[in-house]
């Protein structure tokens, strides 16, 4: 009898891992990103709250909500803001947005990850509510969302439900920035 329980779970925890992996979150492709207000914390316009979709326009954009910072989700904003480096000539954009109900420890903890990674070109935020921008429809079971576009139209979305991100993950997201760049 043991010897069908242990095949049998292992086949249900990979089927769970497969349904919870395949999280969907936020804006699907064409569809267009709202305007949001957040408050920035590390970028040009630190302190101050606005909308950095608005500000930056029909240009390329990606913009990566959070729950929460890990060391995976560094090493992702890290790449997108060397992307963004790479491609000022593109006019590439990006702003990260921590969506948290305790935005003064969100700020301390992302102030961190700006000065540990050296994070120069894109603004890292604070959206006061776990829940994010409505218009958005990002997923509660979403711990990571990245939603990428140009001309103000989605291009690409990658969803996880975790932040721990593996070192794959991170370099799949930071490629599709290609699907911005034209």
């Amino acid at each position: 009898m043991k010897r069908f329980i242990v095949p049998a779970f292992a086949l249900l925890a990979t089927a769970g891992f497969v349904i919870a992996a395949d999280v969907k979150s936020g804006l699907t492709a064409g569809e267009s990103p709202a305007a949001f207000n957040v408050k920035d914390i590390t970028g040009p316009n630190k302190g101050k709250s606005l909308c950095y979709r608005c500000q930056y326009g029909a240009k390329p954009v990606t913009t990566i909500f959070t729950r929460e910072v890990t060391p995976e989700l560094a090493a992702l904003v890290k790449q997108i803001d060397d992307q963004v480096g790479a491609n000022k000539d593109k006019n590439m954009k990006a702003f990260v947005v921590l969506l948290t109900e305790d935005a003064d420890a969100g700020a301390k903890q992302l102030e961190k990850l700006a000065a540990d990674q050296k994070i120069t070109n894109v603004p890292l935020t604070v959206f006061d509510g776990a829940a994010g921008p409505a218009p958005y429809k990002i997923s509660k079971d979403a711990a990571v969302t990245v939603l990428m576009w140009n001309k103000m139209r989605v291009a690409a979305n990658h969803a996880f439900d975790t932040a721990k991100l593996t070192d794959e993950q991170v370099k799949a997201v930071a490629a599709d920035t290609k699907k911005i760049l034209n």
